[in-house]
């Protein structure tokens, strides 16, 4: 089974990141063909400082293999490092019409939220689309809130493949993660536009800094408290095993237990997960050549794959003769 997936170097990753799709991606690339690209041509939506993007999409690529992805296994590279997508993009947008992208439920939530509504925000979808279908992807991880862009995905392969009377696309299916969603320090989703995470690869005192300042009610200490209303152990409990778990679960409801010591324990925790990965990371850095020569490697793998699917593409278009 082939496995699509993209990771915009929009900020730092954080925790939310790695429990939501990065220990996911990892997981399966040790059963399937994958497939991760940076998609640092949908960054440009956000980001236009050159140096910021160059640097952000530098340290997705180092966050990954930080944390063990298999790059024998899986192809890790640049979106743009492959161009045919943006030519596939093109040639999807011939055969779409105006009224799937205008119901995009993240291009609305995105407007709602100040962002300029320009048009590669508006064709978002598409170069997406294509992002997915040049690669002949079976799979394609997400949660059930991103279900909408497989879906759309799925039309356009449709509307291509009816147009031009051949089965040239696959149509992909979504691989639905069950992943939870992480709380951020204020309570609400953790993302980098709130403003709320907590960083894979900080500083382990601007980390410990950020944990303790996680968002609790001010119930007193000798009260029984409620773990399933509680920020700080709906992290806990991702970082825990099943038994400590269930042991600060019973804590909470008998009492006699403040919030301090559910943060400290979250800050031991995280440390014990993500240190490794963070004197990796540290290693990797000093030698940026290897880096890009994995990345190198990724793309020459995933353009392959590219090729082929647009020589089929540009056949049956009529681009190229047969």
């Amino acid at each position: 089974m082939r496995v699509l997936s993209g990771i915009q170097p929009s900020g730092k990753l954080h925790l939310g990141n790695y429990f939501g799709a990065m220990q996911q991606h990892i997981t399966l690339a040790a059963e399937h063909e994958c497939f991760y690209f940076i998609a640092n041509y949908h960054a440009l939506t956000t980001i236009q400082d050159a140096a910021q993007l160059i640097q952000l999409t530098r340290d997705v690529a180092l966050d990954y293999l930080a944390l063990g992805l298999d790059t024998s296994r899986a192809a890790l590279f640049r979106q743009n490092d492959v161009p045919e997508v943006t030519e596939l993009a093109w040639i999807l947008s011939t055969v779409t019409g105006k009224g799937l992208l205008e119901r995009a439920h993240s291009y609305k939530d995105k407007i709602a939220k100040g962002l300029q509504p320009t048009m590669g925000l508006f064709t978002y979808p598409l170069l997406m689309a294509a992002d997915i279908l040049i690669y002949q992807a079976d799979r394609v991880p997400v949660g059930r809130d991103q279900v909408q862009h497989i879906e759309m995905t799925q039309d356009m392969a449709g509307y291509f493949n009816q147009t031009y009377r051949q089965e040239v696309l696959v149509r992909p299916e979504p691989l639905l993660s069950e992943a939870p969603v992480v709380p951020g320090l204020d309570g609400q989703k953790m993302s980098k536009s709130y403003g709320n995470t907590i960083e894979l690869f900080e500083e382990p005192r601007v980390t410990q800094k950020r944990i303790m300042s996680i968002k609790t009610d001010s119930t007193p200490v000798e009260a029984p408290k409620n773990p399933n209303s509680c920020n700080a152990f709906a992290i806990l409990k991702l970082l825990a095993n099943s038994a400590e778990t269930q042991q600060w679960t019973d804590r909470y409801r008998q009492g006699g237990m403040g919030y301090g010591e559910v943060k400290k324990r979250i800050t031991e925790l995280f440390e014990e997960r993500f240190e490794p990965a963070r004197l990796r990371r540290q290693q990797l850095a000093k030698h940026p050549d290897q880096v890009e020569k994995l990345l190198h490697e990724g793309a020459e793998r995933a353009r392959a794959v590219a090729h082929a699917t647009m020589q089929k593409v540009r056949m049956a278009c009529g681009l190229i003769r047969v």
